[in-house]
């Protein structure tokens, strides 16, 4: 696994992602994980962080400690929530400081905002994609989850629109992160996934699809949410770009398509410094 976009950094046996546009503060840790560095076993071996998929529960909150180490945050402090591929978004509390883990989780949701140092925001992936957030002007973050029902509804725009209605962030302050997805290179989709995109009028379809005949399309999913967070207002150069796919690099990092559902999940976790 290689990347000319992302950071690929090693602590001991663990290997985690980082994105340089959020490295550069001080104020905010993030990472995002691979598969590699933790204790789960088998099909998700061995860095899973999913405590609903049916891995054993000590291991993954082992997992969570181990990356949350690498990462500078208190396993004390994640949030975690059931996603389903909505654009739902909400805005996280010192109250939750625990779902997902010690509490009942979330249901149907799928964004988390915050504005409180010390919560640690936690999304899921094996291919979906991942989008991250971070206004340094007024101290917000926020994490989303974008899978191709995520981006038709464009999740992306949701989670901007929320962190400006709430907490007063501007677009053109806010830094964006697309993270590991599943490429175009393997994301072949049909008839019904390419109109569901063309009901967004300002995509560029042509850049998001590439037609392969015969009701098949190839779809880039970092481009259409790329495209969509600039016509929320983010600008293009606060938006970080993944090249990393994760059916191609299916050895280090979980795919669902490149192991037919027999796998681990990826977290994307965010969290403000107090």
């Amino acid at each position: 696994m290689e990347s000319k976009t992302l950071r690929i950094r090693e602590k001991g046996s663990v290997k985690y992602i980082t994105f340089p546009l959020f490295d550069r503060y001080e104020t905010v840790n993030c990472v995002f994980t691979t598969r590699l560095g933790g204790v789960s076993t088998g099909k998700y071996s061995s860095m899973n962080m999913s405590l609903t998929g049916g891995d054993d529960r000590e291991r993954v909150l082992e997992n969570y400690r181990i990356i949350c180490e690498c990462a500078e945050i208190d396993p004390s402090h994640l949030v975690l929530s059931h996603q389903t591929h909505t654009n739902n978004v909400i805005c996280v509390t010192k109250e939750d400081i625990g779902r997902g883990i010690t509490k009942a989780s979330f249901t149907d949701v799928d964004g988390m905002i915050t504005d409180i140092p010390e919560i640690a925001l936690v999304t899921q992936y094996a291919d979906c994609t991942p989008l991250i957030f971070f206004d340094a002007v007024k101290k917000v973050i926020a994490t989303s989850h974008s899978g191709w029902r995520g981006t038709v509804k464009q999740i992306g725009r949701v989670t901007v629109e929320k962190m400006v209605e709430e907490y007063g962030c501007k677009p053109e302050n806010i830094i964006a992160a697309i993270g590991p997805c599943i490429g175009s290179c393997c994301y072949e989709v049909d008839d019904p996934v390419y109109n569901a995109f063309c009901e967004i009028k300002y995509l560029d379809i042509d850049k998001i699809f590439t037609v392969l005949g015969g009701g098949k399309y190839k779809l880039d999913l970092v481009e259409a949410n790329k495209q969509i967070l600039i016509n929320a207002g983010v600008k293009e150069d606060n938006v970080s770009l993944s090249d990393i796919c994760t059916c191609c690099n299916y050895e280090e990092l979980h795919s669902h398509r490149a192991t037919n559902g027999e796998r681990g999940t990826l977290a994307a976790i965010i969290e403000l410094k107090k």
